[in-house]
């Protein structure tokens, strides 16, 4: 593989956020089976993700290991800016398939399969009239192109832009993003239509965002072309997004309005209804007594049995917590013991759930629900591990584990981690 120069800084918090932030981050491979008592584990360091380095930042791992994310590099026609690039990570080496991209300066890997086809989003050469920020590179600290911001799939050493649904003109959209592929090629993702959002802030004045639509990508033999499917929402909703498909061609994610741009979840909607596409058919996988109005409610990861896992505003929005859905049936995961929120990622063909529990006062740390009871994964590895970790996002066939974590010795640095299971535990 061929490695990269990496960036000296990275001028903007680690996307570890973007990783917890379901309705815009990529969710596990399905994993094999989980013995009924949790694995231990030892920890491998990937390096720091954090503003004072980047050693690239992972977001899913496939079945052979492989690892699809970004890596920060200085702008070539201005070394004091930073620009992203899509990479595939295979142990410590990285290939760089950001360049030459879609040919604008930014793009983001968000999911790879056991065929080596990664999926993301990629800046273009083509002016957004509307100046939106669809790839979120200006929250993110990145050099911002004015350009638009185009699904994407990597194959055999090339990127494509993928297709944009059309509005009543027979228009194309402009903006879109890939978020996860399963092994038969299946894309979810979405995109947007060029109809005017009424929903988004402003709109009525000077609208700056039009609707996106969750949405699937497919292709009838591997050399066609990819053909675009529109997802339908709950109620009617104009905003949604497709975070997961499994290998059956189900899809999880979620519906609302438009929203403010929100740095934590890196796009403008307000989720309002957790969804499982499930046929065509939109299943509303109701909610923990919420509205949505706060934190939202939104679906994340789901295994081959259609199992569902996401996260949900409690009665009165007084909190939030990971939720498992199974047969019409919704239950909140809880916490960690003595935590007050919760977010549920992914979850394995075993039925075990990986996310994050958070105290009072939004600290972090890595979770696993087995069997309905949350467990700190730092009590799930050796005690002299260097890193605390801080969230769990994607899992493979191999129990593999990979997620975000701090350096106890310097807590302002951030690492990326692999998880593996002890061998014979």
């Amino acid at each position: 593989m061929k490695s990269i120069q990496l960036a000296p800084k990275w001028p903007r918090l680690a996307r570890l956020t973007l990783a917890l932030a379901t309705v815009a981050a990529p969710v596990c491979i399905l994993a094999q089976s989980q013995p009924s008592e949790p694995a231990r584990y030892t920890v491998v360091d990937l390096g720091p993700v954090g503003p004072s380095s980047s050693e690239g930042q992972p977001f899913t791992i496939n079945a052979h290991g492989i690892v699809s994310g970004e890596a920060v590099v200085a702008n070539p026609n201005d070394p004091s800016e930073f620009v992203s690039h899509a990479v595939l990570w295979d142990k410590t080496d990285m290939l760089d398939i950001g360049f030459p991209g879609l040919g604008g300066p930014n793009s983001v890997a968000y999911g790879v399969n056991s065929w080596w086809l990664a999926v993301g989003q990629a800046d273009t050469q083509t002016p957004d009239p509307k100046g939106e920020d669809f790839c979120g590179s200006t929250a993110a600290g990145l050099t911002h192109s004015g350009n638009t911001c185009e699904p994407f799939v990597w194959e055999n050493g090339t990127m494509f832009g993928l297709p944009r649904l059309l509005n009543k003109a027979g228009k194309e959209g402009r903006n879109g993003v890939a978020l996860q592929i399963n092994d038969s090629g299946v894309i979810a993702g979405t995109v947007e239509n060029r109809e005017a959002d009424s929903t988004c802030p402003g709109a009525s004045v000077s609208p700056q965002s039009i609707q996106f639509k969750p949405v699937v990508w497919a292709r009838p033999v591997p050399w066609a072309h990819y053909s675009v499917l529109e997802l339908p929402t709950i109620d009617g909703d104009p905003d949604g997004i497709a975070s997961s498909i499994n290998a059956r061609g189900e899809v999880a994610g979620a519906s609302g309005d438009c929203g403010p741009f929100n740095a934590l979840e890196q796009n403008n909607l307000t989720p309002l209804h957790a969804i499982l596409w499930r046929d065509g058919k939109a299943i509303d996988l109701g909610n923990l007594g919420g509205d949505g109005k706060s934190f939202g409610i939104f679906a994340s990861g789901l295994n081959e049995a259609g199992e569902v896992v996401g996260t949900s505003d409690t009665t009165g929005d007084a909190s939030f917590h990971g939720f498992l859905w199974h047969d019409g049936h919704i239950a909140d995961l809880g916490t960690v013991a003595g935590d007050a929120y919760s977010i549920a990622v992914a979850i394995d063909k075993g039925g075990m759930v990986l996310g994050v529990s958070l105290s009072a006062n939004f600290v972090p740390r890595a979770a696993l629900w087995r069997n309905g009871t949350a467990i700190d994964m730092n009590t799930l590895v050796p005690t002299n591990t260097p890193l605390y970790l801080e969230s769990a996002c994607s899992t493979n066939d191999k129990g593999e584990i990979i997620g975000f974590a701090y350096l106890k010795s310097n807590p302002n640095e951030s690492h990326a981690f692999v998880a593996k299971p002890v061998s014979g535990d």
